[in-house]
């Protein structure tokens, strides 16, 4: 009888292990079993994440999530979103992680977990290049309106900076902020200046304006849940392992801080 007792409880410590390894089984254990990466993005995000010319999808962050996917030895499926839902996809578990250019304010952090920074930039103010508006004092007059992302750390700024300012939100991309300024929806615009300036080029040559003035300087992350504390740590080592030997400069220096994309995407 004793021996039955023994057996039963060893079985029973061995049930509960196996249990509890089931449950406590990470979101790195579930993307290699899976074979696949999630990943909620945008389409209209240039330099970050956009559709080329060539209907391929290209941009700074997605190839760094390409990156990733390789030295996890697993497939990536890039999951599109406009600018507001990306985070609530990524909340409702049908992404693992947020690639974008997201500013991880601390509003944010409340529902997300930021990786390390990747790289730094700000807010910046463009208009026509025939706006009788010059400087930023020009745009802190009332009765002007600026266009804003819905959600974006550009809608912030542009609340702080411009007080006396009619806020026009679109939902969408950055695109959109400059179509609408170019058409005379809005005064002026207010949107990450890496993307502004990436996605200035695809409007007619000098038709733009932008302020050399930025408006805060400002992190570019990545974001995972907090459920997913095993993925944000092995993000941040592999951000710190593209950092050292080169492969985070390279891919900034072509996407974010110069237009060289241009002539292949």
């Amino acid at each position: 009888m004793k021996l039955q007792k023994s057996i039963r409880i060893v079985l029973a410590l061995v049930f509960t292990i196996s249990m509890a390894a089931v449950t406590y089984a990470g979101t790195l254990d579930e993307i290699a079993m899976r074979g696949e990466l999630r990943v909620a993005c945008q389409t209209q995000g240039p330099p970050f994440s956009f559709i080329d010319k060539n209907s391929e999808r290209s941009g700074s962050s997605i190839e760094i999530v390409r990156l990733i996917a390789k030295e996890m030895g697993v497939k990536v499926k890039f999951l599109s979103y406009d600018w507001d839902g990306l985070i609530p996809a990524l909340l409702s578990k049908k992404a693992d992680m947020l690639a974008a250019d997201m500013t991880p304010t601390l509003k944010r952090a409340m529902k997300i977990a930021f990786s390390e920074p990747f790289m730094y930039t700000g807010s910046v103010v463009f208009t026509k290049q025939d706006s009788p508006y010059k400087s930023l004092e020009d745009f802190k007059k009332p009765g002007l309106s600026i266009a804003v992302l819905l959600g974006s750390t550009g809608e912030t700024d542009a609340k702080k900076t411009f007080p006396n300012a009619k806020l026009k939100s679109y939902k969408g991309g950055g695109p959109l902020l400059i179509d609408a300024v170019l058409k005379g929806h809005a005064d002026f615009g207010v949107n990450d200046a890496s993307a502004v300036t990436g996605q200035v080029s695809n409007f007619p040559p000098n038709s733009v304006r932008i302020l050399p003035e930025m408006l805060s300087k400002l992190p570019l992350a990545f974001a995972v849940r907090y459920d997913s504390m095993d993925l944000l740590e092995w993000l941040n080592l592999f951000f710190l392992h593209i950092r050292l030997d080169g492969r985070m400069d390279q891919n900034l220096d072509y996407w974010v801080n110069s237009l060289d994309w241009k002539k292949d995407h």
